[in-house]
C-alpha cells in the first residue's frame, strides 16, 4: 500500500528539491529558469522571508509544489494570496494534490487574513485552464499582468524620483 501524500511548509533543507522542481516546471513550459539556490534561499529562507513554499511527497519523494507571496487589492481593500508558483510531477497528476496545494496555500495563508487567490496562467494551456475553472477560478477582471524588466527596469531607476514642486 502506498503512503498517502503530505503536504508541509518547506524549509531552508528543501531549497535543492524546490530548485529542481521550479527546473522541471521551466522545462515543461519551454522556458529558461534564470536563478539558483541560492536566491531561494535569500528570498524564502531569511529572516524576513518574501515568500512561502510548500511542498507535497511520499516518503522520501517530492510530488509537487506551490510558492506564494502576499498581494494586497485597493479595489478589494483586502490581502490576499498572490500564487506564484504550482506544479505537480507527471507521475503525480491525477492524486488530487493540485486541489490539496490550493487548500493548504488558503489555509498556510490565514495570518494574512487573505481574501482572494491570484494565479497566473498561461493562455495556451487547456488542461491548467480547466482545471481552475473546475475550481471556480475567473479570470481577475480585464486586465493583463505586465512586466518591467532588464534595460527598461534599469532606464526607470536611472531616473530616479521626481524633484517635489
Amino acid at each position: 500500500m502506498t503512503a498517502t501524500p503530505l503536504i508541509r511548509r518547506a524549509i531552508r533543507a528543501d531549497v535543492p528539491a524546490i530548485q529542481a522542481l521550479l527546473q522541471e516546471q521551466a522545462d515543461h513550459h519551454g522556458e529558461s529558469l534564470q536563478a539558483g539556490p541560492e536566491a531561494l534561499e535569500r528570498y524564502g529562507f531569511a529572516e524576513y522571508a518574501l515568500f512561502r513554499c510548500l511542498i507535497a511527497e511520499r516518503g522520501a519523494e517530492v510530488l509537487g509544489f506551490a510558492l506564494y507571496y502576499p498581494d494586497f487589492s485597493t479595489l478589494r481593500g483586502r490581502p490576499g494570496i498572490m500564487l506564484q508558483d504550482i506544479f505537480v510531477r507527471p507521475a503525480a497528476r491525477g492524486l488530487g494534490l493540485g486541489r490539496a496545494l490550493l487548500a493548504e496555500v488558503v489555509a498556510d495563508a490565514r495570518d494574512w487574513e487573505a481574501a482572494f487567490l491570484t494565479l497566473m496562467l498561461d493562455r495556451h494551456n487547456g488542461p491548467a485552464r480547466a482545471f481552475y475553472a473546475r475550481h471556480g477560478f475567473a479570470p481577475r477582471g480585464d486586465y493583463d499582468l505586465l512586466i518591467l524588466e532588464g534595460q527598461g527596469l534599469a532606464d526607470l531607476m536611472a531616473q530616479g524620483a521626481a524633484p517635489a514642486t
